[in-house]
C-alpha cells in the first residue's frame, strides 16, 4: 500500500489549490482516504475523508464549506480541493488509508497507511 501527496504551494489569503493523492498496491474503492493536516507546534489534524464503498465524504467544522474531497476509483487518486483559503490553513497536508472504512474517520490513530505530504503555505 502505497500513497503519495502532491499538489501543495505557496498561495494567497482567498485562493483555491487542489491537493491530489495517488495511490498503489490496493483497491481504493475498498478502502476509506482521509486527508490530515499538521502545521509547527500543533497536532495532526483531521480535515476529510472519504469512506469506503459509496465514497461518502466528511469533514472537520474548520474547513466544511471550503474544502471537498473526492475519488477518482478507475486514476487511483483522491482529490482534496481548497477553497477561500485561510492562512491558518497553513500546514504539512497528508493522506492516509485504512481498509474498509466508512463514517467520519477524522483521527489519525483510526489509519493504518500514509503517504509523505506536501506544504501548503497560504499567505499575503
Amino acid at each position: 500500500v502505497q500513497l503519495q501527496a502532491f499538489g501543495g504551494g505557496l498561495v494567497q489569503p482567498g485562493d483555491s489549490l487542489t491537493l491530489s493523492c495517488a495511490t498503489s498496491g490496493f483497491a481504493l474503492d475498498t478502502y476509506a482516504i482521509g486527508w490530515f493536516r499538521q502545521a509547527p507546534t500543533r497536532e495532526r489534524e483531521g480535515v476529510a475523508c472519504t469512506s469506503s464503498s459509496d465514497g461518502s465524504a466528511f469533514y472537520a467544522d474548520s474547513v466544511k464549506g471550503r474544502f471537498t474531497i473526492s475519488r477518482d476509483n478507475d486514476k487511483s487518486t483522491v482529490y482534496l480541493q481548497m477553497n477561500s483559503l485561510k492562512n491558518e490553513d497553513t500546514a504539512i497536508y497528508y493522506c492516509a488509508a485504512v481498509k474498509g472504512g466508512w463514517g467520519p474517520l477524522l483521527f489519525f490513530e483510526e489509519y493504518h497507511y500514509w503517504g509523505q505530504g506536501t506544504q501548503v503555505t497560504v499567505s499575503s
